[in-house]
């Protein structure tokens, strides 16, 4: 089950660029805990998945969790062994852009200990260098 949306629009999208910090989905709105974006970058739909399944099988029944990014940006790629020019390549996949500050994965459970072992697992699926955050009491 790779990530996907339903629908995009019919032109293929350009890279863009991953300028500055994230000012949305920077805060832990959900959970207790949460793996947060130190460096930017694109995030397939697959890597979300294997640390999604990482991070499922250490909090099992103890907690919950919620992803708080979505691939939504199409990237294309030119078939292996094939001349410059003819236009733009098939859509290969599709990525979240992130910058940094994005709050990736959140998780409440009951202690620290387990939130820092499953975040760790979905980090090592991860192609960013993220930073372990507790939410502050108030």
């Amino acid at each position: 089950m790779v990530l996907m949306p339903k629908k995009t629009k019919w032109r293929k999208s350009q890279r863009g660029r991953m300028k500055g910090k994230a000012y949305r989905g920077s805060n832990i709105d959900f959970g207790n805990f949460g793996l947060i974006a130190v460096e930017p970058g694109w995030i397939t739909g697959r890597q979300i998945e294997a640390a999604r399944i990482a991070m499922n099988r250490v909090i099992r029944k103890v907690g919950k969790y919620w992803i708080r990014i979505f691939p939504d940006k199409p990237y294309t790629k030119k078939p292996l062994e094939t001349r410059m020019g003819k236009g733009k390549g098939n859509v290969e996949g599709y990525v979240a852009v992130v910058r940094p500050g994005r709050v990736l994965f959140e998780v409440e459970v009951p202690n620290e200990a387990i939130a820092r072992r499953a975040l760790r697992r979905a980090a090592m699926k991860l192609p960013i260098k993220t930073k372990f955050i507790a939410k502050e009491p108030f």
